[in-house]
């Protein structure tokens, strides 16, 4: 279609108007709070199975409930990430009961989630997946290095959970990964995989996809001949352009408007 211009047209557009979009919303009651949160929570599921960090039945996504912040959405185990709906979401309180929903819940999941977001009161979302490279990654003995501009998000803002013991069922051993998370928004499980959180499920699920593609270009690189790490002065202020909340919000919304539009029935 044709569109005609003329000179009335070209004025800048504010800066504010174009940005309008892009604010995080805000909610008129806790329902439509708890609902965003939930389409995002299974959006993100969709996008990890797009991106290949499924295997069997681990990882899981949580999302905190808005109105009862000691329960937290939580994807049902056994179901397929790419098959995983709105509507298929549990809810769970601190004590791993299941409030809502049809399945049973990871037992892994209650006891990773409901330890981080108890030590984090500021954590909305968190994801945990055994993602290939995060999983080469952990068996390492590195971290995420300054190589890339993208690895400077985690810059100073990472851990390494060095204790593996076997399969995550101790609330003890949740404890103690909450407590190596400390304020960082993501830890290096050694041997086991990654872990991100966010202050939204927006910035956690983003956290875990880009760490994931950092360890892949990390171990690529080094693999490849010697490294370059970006300097500590630059890190850190590349950092402070990449590595906020608000950055991770906005990282994730192009996906979530691609799966939405290629998935709508993740919506159910």
């Amino acid at each position: 279609m044709l569109e005609e211009l003329t000179e009335a047209d070209l004025k800048p557009i504010p800066i504010e108007q174009l940005a309008e979009r892009l604010k995080p919303p805000t909610f008129p009651t806790p329902a439509h709070e708890r609902r965003h949160r939930k389409e995002r929570l299974a959006a993100a599921l969709r996008l990890f199975a797009r991106f290949g960090f499924e295997e069997g039945v681990a990882g899981h996504i949580t999302a905190r409930d808005p109105e009862f912040p000691h329960c937290f959405w939580v994807n049902p185990f056994g179901v397929p990430f790419r098959h995983t709906k709105v509507s298929d979401l549990l809810l769970v309180d601190s004590d791993g009961n299941v409030l809502k929903g049809d399945h049973i819940v990871n037992k892994a999941a209650f006891v990773i989630h409901s330890s981080v977001h108890q030590a984090r009161p500021d954590v909305v979302g968190a994801a945990h997946a055994h993602s290939l490279h995060g999983k080469a990654l952990s068996s390492t003995d590195q971290h995420i290095e300054p190589l890339t501009q993208d690895a400077c998000a985690f810059w100073e803002d990472h851990a390494v959970f060095e204790d593996y013991t076997g399969l995550v069922n101790d609330l003890g051993e949740g404890r103690r990964i909450a407590e190596t998370l400390g304020q960082n928004k993501a830890v290096i499980l050694r041997n086991h995989g990654l872990l991100t959180v966010g202050a939204s499920v927006e910035g956690a699920a983003w956290w875990f996809i880009t760490m994931e593609r950092t360890a892949q270009a990390q171990l690529l690189a080094k693999a490849a001949g010697t490294t370059h790490q970006i300097s500590p002065e630059n890190a850190k202020a590349t950092y402070a352009e990449l590595g906020h909340e608000y950055a991770g919000y906005i990282q994730f919304q192009p996906l979530f408007e691609e799966i939405a539009r290629d998935e709508p029935d993740l919506f159910d």
